[in-house]
């Protein structure tokens, strides 16, 4: 059973057998058999999602799942497994500064892959080789003719070339490769073509027979390259041609790469005796498979599989986002739907031979008890678990660092907002106090490229507002195609889109609006952001219908900077002639203005934490509110409270307030009185608001329930906070 997860039981589980298990044909952590899925050849898994929601962590689980260690603490792998990140540095560049016509992120993976797939395997001999050993030396030495570093050429050689020598208690591992090394550079050394002779050298190395006879087998495999006529030798050289030429030259030489990595794991995997000594099918994981290599590597396997020609590596790849483009016609599933059979069969087209299952975010259960073995030398408060998942929406990193930061900080637990400004160690014994936990959030949660540009345009609802922030507040450089590509990076990303703001994520948006807040210590670059938007949706650009819609979006950053009379003033004068679905959705929208601890006009930190919100929707302030002249006083005051009750629930940093919930449900009944015409409708939403509250649910304002009270008309708002039903600020409706 998997130990470190949560919520991925469709993956790991044994008993009965979970998707891993079904595909390696070995069970997670132990020797036992299990029946293949697919014996033909199995789907290329997919797992997909956005940042945090563990699909590295999945990956290292497998790593881990069938790697053993022997009585002296020796790693012996279970079957042949890899793992690569495809967006580790080593993939990103050359290692030296060789022309990289002889060089590329493909190349150096199947040379870290077939390295890892070297390991020694229980009860089983040791994988070799030999016709991508081949295939790479062909690549690389047309970088090696002429430099006279003889030792560093020497090195990436004998690297190679250790791809085909089989290490064992009775020879210096490396021995037969050095030796291979020094025979292969005397020959390149000759007067003749370089790459010519390195390949001649090599192919006879390969076939002197001080190797297993099917090791050989380059002599006779690249016969068969295109035009190659028979030769061998002529067929590494188109090789390496085809591979310096570059653009679709190279993907097709690196697909026989590729196809020469599968062909020796085939041979491994064939013979007499094989099927005793070899349990399960070999398994190639690739973290972030949408960069580096990893694209080429899928293009390749699956074109192959498509053209029929079959391999039995269980390949499991994860993508950023819910999608990539090489995925077209995969089959999609549901992580829960494969637990038992993954229901696949391929398509006629290379991505049909892929199965995507995105990663869902935790459970309310899955955060408690992750919680629990985080904090378990320490007790968070109660209600702690449900908080951090109501926030992080089931994010598993975020849940992680939450609870690494609650026991480090148990006195702060009590407070997510303050939890989240509290530094957080993430190693043993480090000697600095760390980041702050919302910094080391966002350090994996955002794009780093992009991270200044997200911080002030999180305070955006859409393309007109987001562009005019980015005029005022970002570099000129920047300007509406930057904002466009941006938003295209979210999607990307697994960054759900979300009507009425620019961050569809509420917990990313939440992290980065923590740290727009916190940039600088008067905090003038969040009152400077605010004030444009209440700027931009003062001028009323981009809209074809008028109110609600634009003096709700001002008002909604005037309460973000602390000011709340003209929210209250708008709400209760709008509460008479506002169609009550249009005044609902009105409320809601100011209702999730974010809220910071307060501080006076001058920037200045006010002291303490106090969350004045629940007083007043308490009515404990209401003796020192005086309403303007003329102004219904008790219709003052319970629009007051109602707006702080909402205010105070639909706040990602701290729980509702049960007597606030109470408190927001008398008020909604109350105002239902006071208006016969709409009063179904605030009646229907007095039940529904305080629970959705309480369950952690977004605000939701309920259809009409069929009682024709004749406020039916929304007046165009059936949708959205925005006027026009469209993403807030008019970008679906502009002129």
């Amino acid at each position: 059973m998997h130990r470190r997860l949560y919520g991925r039981g469709a993956l790991f589980d044994v008993d009965p057998a979970g998707l891993v298990a079904r595909l390696v044909g070995i069970r997670p952590y132990e020797l036992h058999t299990e029946k293949l899925e697919h014996p033909g050849g199995p789907p290329l898994l997919v797992l997909s999602g956005g940042r945090g929601l563990g699909k590295s962590a999945v990956l290292a689980e497998l790593w881990d799942a069938y790697t053993g260690h022997t009585r002296r603490g020796e790693a012996r792998r279970r079957t042949p497994v890899a793992l690569i990140d495809c967006e580790d540095e080593q993939f990103a560049r050359p290692p030296h500064e060789e022309s990289p016509e002889s060089w590329s992120p493909v190349w150096q993976a199947l040379l870290v892959v077939a390295e890892q797939l070297t390991e020694p395997v229980r009860a089983a001999g040791q994988l070799t080789f030999p016709r991508l050993t081949a295939g790479l030396v062909a690549v690389r030495a047309s970088d090696w003719s002429g430099r006279t570093d003889s030792d560093r050429i020497r090195r990436e050689l004998v690297r190679i070339l250790l791809l085909n020598e089989r290490a064992s208690r009775f020879t210096l591992a490396g021995r037969w490769a050095a030796k291979v090394a020094s025979k292969v550079i005397a020959a390149a050394s000759g007067g003749g073509p370089f790459v010519a002779a390195t390949v001649e050298a090599t192919l006879e190395a390969l076939s002197e027979g001080v190797t297993h006879r099917k090791e050989q087998k380059p002599a006779t495999w690249y016969r068969s390259y295109p035009n190659a006529g028979g030769n061998a030798k002529r067929g590494l050289l188109l090789l390496a041609g085809n591979f310096r030429a570059g653009g679709a030259s190279r993907e097709h030489a690196e697909r026989w790469l590729v196809r020469a990595l599968l062909a020796d794991l085939a041979d491994a995997y064939s013979g007499l005796g094989s099927h005793l000594t070899r349990l399960g099918r070999p398994l190639v994981l690739l973290d972030n498979a949408g960069g580096g290599p990893g694209a080429g590597l899928l293009d390749a396997v699956l074109r192959d599989r498509a053209d029929g020609v079959a391999d039995q590596v269980v390949w499991v790849a994860t993508v950023r986002g819910p999608d990539h483009p090489a995925l077209g016609d995969a089959v999609r599933r549901a992580l829960p739907e494969v637990a038992r059979a993954t229901d696949w069969a391929p398509g006629g087209s290379p991505s049909s031979r892929a199965l995507v299952a995105p990663l869902p975010p935790l459970s309310p259960d899955d955060t408690l008890h992750m919680v629990g073995a985080v904090c378990y030398d320490v007790e968070p408060p109660p209600r702690f678990p449900h908080a951090t998942h109501r926030l992080t929406g089931g994010n598993p990193l975020g849940i992680a660092l939450l609870a690494t930061a609650a026991r480090q900080h148990p006195e702060q637990a009590t407070s997510l907002g303050r939890l989240l400004t509290a530094r957080i160690r993430l190693e043993e014994g480090q000697a600095d106090e760390g980041r702050p936990v919302y910094a080391e959030l966002l350090a994996r949660l955002a794009p780093a490229d992009r991270l200044e540009e997200l911080t002030v345009l999180a305070a955006a609802h859409g393309q007109a507002s987001a562009t005019a922030l980015a005029q005022a507040r970002l570099p000129d450089d920047f300007g509406s195609s930057g904002v466009r590509a941006l938003r295209i990076r979210l999607a990307e990303e697994g960054i759900p889109e979300e009507t009425g703001h620019f961050v569809g994520d509420p917990f990313l948006r939440t992290l980065l609006l923590l740290r727009l807040h916190h940039r600088q210590a008067d905090h003038t670059g969040w009152r400077e952001t605010h004030e444009t938007m209440i700027a931009h949706f003062a001028a009323g650009r981009g809209f074809r219908t008028p109110s609600p819609g634009v003096a709700a979006f001002r008002l909604y950053h005037r309460l973000a900077l602390g000011d709340t009379a003209e929210a209250v003033a708008h709400l209760r004068d709008m509460f008479p002639v506002l169609a009550t679905r249009a005044w609902l959705l009105t409320l809601r929208l100011l209702g999730t203005a974010p809220y910071f601890h307060a501080h006076d006009t001058e920037g200045r930190d006010a002291d303490g934490h106090e969350d004045r919100r629940s007083a007043v929707a308490l009515g404990r302030t209401d003796a020192g509110e005086e309403p303007p002249e003329g102004v219904d006083r008790a219709l003052h005051l319970r629009i007051r409270r109602l707006l702080h009750a909402v205010w105070q629930v639909s706040d990602p940093l701290v729980l509702p307030d049960p007597r606030v919930c109470e408190r927001l449900e008398f008020e909604l009944l109350q105002l239902s009185d006071l208006r016969p015409a709409g009063g179904a409708l605030l009646f229907a939403a007095s039940r529904a608001w305080p629970r959705d509250a309480l369950a952690g649910r977004p605000l939701r304002v309920p259809e009409d329930d069929g009682d024709m009270d004749g406020d039916g008309n929304d007046g165009g708002h059936r949708t959205g906070n925005g006027p026009d039903g469209g993403d807030g600020d008019g970008s679906d409706g502009e002129a």
